[in-house]
Formats: C-alpha cells, structure tokens, sequence
C-alpha cells in the first residue's frame, strides 16, 4: 500500500510527491540511462534519452514484477539543469508516456559528468511491492 504525504498548508508539488508512505517487498532499480537493451544510444537528445532511460526504468520494474505504480522515490542524475528547465514540457510528456500519471517522491540533481560519455541523464527508483 502506498499513501502519498502532502503537508496540509504546503503548495501542491507538479510532476512529483513530497513524499511516499510504503509497505511491503523494496525494488531497488540501479542508474538507468538512455541506451537500448543493447547498450547503445539512438539519441544524443536529452528527452530522448529520457524517454528510453524511463523505458528502461520500466523494464526493470516489470522484471520484478512491479510497475510504475509501485515506485516509491526516483533520483534523476542530469548533465545540464539549463536545458532540463527548458525542456520540462517535453520531458513531462515522455514520463506521463511512460509511467502515466504516477508521481513518486523524486530528486533532481546536476552533475558534472556520468560515467557513459554521451549519457544525458540517468535514472535510479526505489519501488515497493505491496505485502
């Protein structure tokens, strides 16, 4: 069971939960990133890679028999907030594509680099599977 936390006199969060009370078997997905299942990019565009790390994100919670429902917390690794500001329309599309209208608790942070060169952004989710 999930039950989302929102302070009763905080504005409401867009695309996210403050937070997320869980019970029940954790899922711990690693970095995603924008390749394929073969470990090669088809884009440089950050919503691409995107929209295939969250593809990917999605592949590994089906492995455990999860689903975007039961993610509890994302942490997103990016390279340039500039361009995530400028492209959050489209990023919300491809998420919503994705993961429908499920929004865990999430983090967004820029970092200097991520390990694969031409990686955009990398994705990692916490998910509990209800007892």
């Amino acid at each position: 069971m999930l039950t989302r936390l929102q302070p009763p006199d905080w504005a409401e969060p867009k695309g996210y939960a403050n937070g997320v009370l869980a019970r029940g078997a954790l899922l711990f997905v690693g970095g995603q990133i924008g390749w394929n299942a073969r470990q090669q990019f088809e884009t440089d565009d950050f919503v691409g890679q995107t929209r295939q790390a969250l593809v990917n994100v999605a592949a590994v919670l089906k492995s455990g028999g999860a689903g975007p429902e039961h993610m509890v917390r994302m942490t997103w690794y990016i390279v340039d907030r500039v361009e995530y500001n400028a492209r959050l329309k489209d990023i919300g599309a491809a998420y919503r594509e994705v993961m429908g209208r499920h929004f865990p608790a999430m983090t967004c942070v820029q970092v200097a680099a991520l390990v694969e060169a031409r990686a955009r952004v990398e994705i990692e989710v916490t998910a509990v599977l209800p007892d």
